[in-house]
């Protein structure tokens, strides 16, 4: 099982009724907030066993642009479109994943699955991060929102 699950929720994206949901783009400030997630992540040291995304193209569109500074390959997994939680997400990082899994996605989903693993309320942020540690009493490390990962890599908040 992975010794940290890391979640990072999609950047802004187009307002509901653009499109249909499940085709929403990320708007340009989504954009730089996927971007500077990405850089923030890297410039803390971290790096990943995996990174696996929602399937939704907010959702893809983030973890692409995140990983331009990740270095990482995306793996798109149908159940994190919606409904995911604390289960699910332990199931996900299972044996095969080590080390330091990062999943994109969406909320509620997040903030539930922080909550039921750690205890935590949280509220993420789009285009925000949260660190579990996982274990036999997972804790939460990091919740950052996108304008402290824009002042992490020197850039204005978007």
């Amino acid at each position: 099982m992975a010794d940290q699950l890391w979640l990072l929720r999609h950047g802004d994206a187009e307002p509901h009724g653009t499109r249909e949901d499940f085709d929403r783009r990320l708007t340009e400030r989504g954009e730089a907030q996927s971007r500077n997630a990405g850089r923030a992540l890297e410039k803390m040291g971290l790096s990943f066993t995996s990174v696996i995304t929602s399937p939704r193209v907010r959702a893809r569109e983030t973890a692409r642009l995140a990983c331009e500074a990740l270095g990482n390959e995306l793996v798109i997994w149908e159940p994190l479109a919606g409904g995911f939680d604390g289960a699910s997400a332990l199931d996900l990082v299972g044996p095969e994943y080590g080390g330091r899994v990062l999943i994109v996605g969406h909320e509620p989903d997040f903030s539930s699955i922080v909550h039921e693993l750690t205890g935590a309320r949280i509220d993420m942020k789009k285009g925000g991060v949260a660190g579990v540690r996982l274990g036999p009493a997972p804790q939460l490390i990091v919740l950052m929102r996108p304008r402290e990962l824009a002042a992490m890599v020197g850039e204005p908040t978007p």
